[in-house]
């Protein structure tokens, strides 16, 4: 098997409303979908979700990457030299983590499909479906209750609260949802960065009622020692996101027990074959590993569901990145039913981007 032909395109999709976390507001997202045609009529989806200040690109910077690229360096060869490929292209695009996540799941997706077998079961099958959170951008206490009670109302049972920007009301607004949703919904908090170190601890001793599940990244990305004396000073566990961008980061969170948990999202760290390999870092020092996402489009939810439902430690999901996206034409990627995510249950990653 030969590949023969990539196409890539942007698709801008905006959001049913916008949020807010600690460092932006968010109107809209733009997506790059990506095929990779083979001479056995087999074609591989993928997608990328670039945010410049997470990933430090833009969609028009990732497009061009894909249609200049990668090129050279993909047609003609094999698409199942999985790792013959993805290594080609690691150094030369190490800046542009999404761009490879994208292609990353192209190449994942012509596997499963040429096997006649979804993507978790090859990846090792260790379950079939998994519970996410949904996500509650800053706003109003009043408006963050409403937001909850509707979440739960349609089944979800685990609710992510952004915050970072006021101490006081982010405790107000933890406290306020727990009274609201009552004590069976897990609750989770996600600073963005937007913590100190005292503020870390206050916080959590304040919301100490609210029997929160975790606080994800409290401290800036870089501040690692700031993280490692929050996770030892506070009761609950500590996750690192933005602090976790490549395989490298994985090993110095560890080694140096400066965290409790790590988020592993495709888009920041180029995909589900780097994916498993953080995770394995994780497994190895045991710290438990959430699969996270960007404001991706259902086809890239998807490629994130099948890493998560390969591996034990993944003890957690956030892959609600779609749910607000207007337009996307990949929602069907994955199946969503009383707030858990279920794949499609067709080969590769479980969907095809020929009619688009």
């Amino acid at each position: 098997m030969k590949i023969i032909r990539l196409d890539a395109w942007m698709y801008s999709l905006p959001l049913s409303e916008p949020y807010t976390i600690a460092y932006e507001t968010v109107t809209q997202a733009e997506n790059i979908f990506l095929r990779l045609a083979t001479d056995s009529g087999i074609v591989g989806c993928g997608c990328a979700a670039p945010d410049e200040k997470i990933t430090g690109e833009t969609a028009s910077q990732v497009l061009d990457v894909l249609r200049e690229r990668v090129p050279p360096l993909f047609v003609g060869a094999d698409p199942l030299l999985i790792t013959r490929l993805l290594e080609s292209i690691g150094t030369q695009l190490a800046d542009n983590p999404s761009a490879r996540a994208a292609v990353d799941m192209a190449l994942y997706d012509i596997l499963g499909k040429a096997a006649g077998l979804p993507l978790w079961q090859i990846l090792g099958g260790y379950r079939d479906s998994i519970r996410t959170s949904i996500t509650i951008g800053i706003q109003s206490v009043d408006s963050t209750v409403e937001k909850a009670r509707k979440w739960v109302g349609q089944g979800f049972t685990s609710l992510k609260i952004k915050g970072g920007v006021d101490v006081e009301e982010d405790v107000e607004r933890v406290l306020k949802v727990r009274e609201a949703v009552g004590p069976e919904i897990e609750l989770r908090f996600d600073a963005n960065q937007g913590f100190s170190v005292q503020q870390s601890i206050a916080f959590v001793e304040s919301t100490a009622s609210a029997e929160l599940e975790l606080l994800e990244q409290p401290v800036p990305r870089n501040q690692l020692e700031a993280l490692e004396n929050v996770t030892s000073r506070v009761s609950i566990p500590v996750m690192a996101d933005e602090s976790l961008m490549s395989l490298r980061d994985a090993f110095r969170l560890a080694r140096g027990e400066m965290v409790d948990m790590v988020n592993i999202k495709l888009m920041k760290v180029g995909g589900i074959f780097e994916a498993l390999q953080i995770n394995s870092v994780a497994r190895s020092a045991g710290l438990e590993s959430m699969v996270g996402c960007m404001d991706e489009a259902g086809l890239a939810i998807a490629a994130g569901l099948h890493f998560a439902l390969s591996r034990p430690n993944v003890h957690y999901a956030d892959l609600d990145g779609h749910l607000d996206l207007l337009n996307d034409p990949t929602r069907d990627a994955v199946i969503l039913h009383n707030g858990t995510l279920y794949p499609t249950g067709k080969p590769g990653i479980g969907f095809d981007l020929s009619d688009l």
